[in-house]
């Protein structure tokens, strides 16, 4: 009896450690102050933190001026995009994160993309943030928008959108994915 209680716990405290140690806690809407920038969000971040001053002033005026290409939004419904994860990386120290991120959530807004879909990740001014989540995604330039089907990359967008739209270019991704699919179904 005294063996298998023995069992019991050693069994009982060897998962807890594996427990505790699998579990990190993950810290969301960190902002930081700076030197040189002022107010910083780094890390996991949720759209509601950019409609906080300081960062509401650059985000409202650009979602609220950007004008969509509606025909291209409901190219991006047809298409599916809701089938899809994304991943942002943005500096919002950075200006073309303060034209394209706020441009980017109009699209997703028009689309009706879940938000739970998307993972917004701040970084400072050499692409990092405080626990490395933006490792596994090489990034080189912010905003840098990555799109993904079943935990795999099928394109990004890196600072700007190269035909001058994002929801373009977000179109061009989808669409490129959906050929090969119907290539292969072939």
């Amino acid at each position: 009896m005294k063996k298998f209680t023995k069992i019991i716990f050693t069994a009982a405290t060897c998962i807890l450690t594996f427990q505790s140690c699998d579990s990190q806690k993950v810290v969301i809407n960190r902002e930081v102050e700076t030197t040189n920038d002022g107010k910083m969000l780094l890390g996991h971040q949720s759209k509601d933190q950019l409609l906080k001053e300081p960062y509401s002033q650059w985000y409202n005026f650009e979602h609220d001026e950007y004008q969509l290409d509606q025909k291209t939004v409901a190219e991006l419904k047809k298409e599916k995009l809701n089938s899809y994860n994304m991943v942002l990386v943005m500096g919002t120290w950075c200006g073309d994160s303060h034209r394209e991120v706020p441009r980017f959530f109009k699209i997703l807004e028009a689309t009706g993309f879940p938000d739970s879909k998307l993972t917004m990740i701040a970084v400072n001014r050499k692409y990092e943030s405080p626990s490395g989540e933006e490792g596994p995604y090489n990034i080189q330039r912010v905003p840098t928008i990555i799109v993904t089907k079943y935990g795999k990359e099928i394109g990004r967008i890196i600072e700007r959108p190269s035909t001058g739209y994002l929801e373009r270019d977000l179109l061009q991704i989808i669409k490129k994915d959906n050929t090969s699919i119907t290539d292969i179904l072939k």
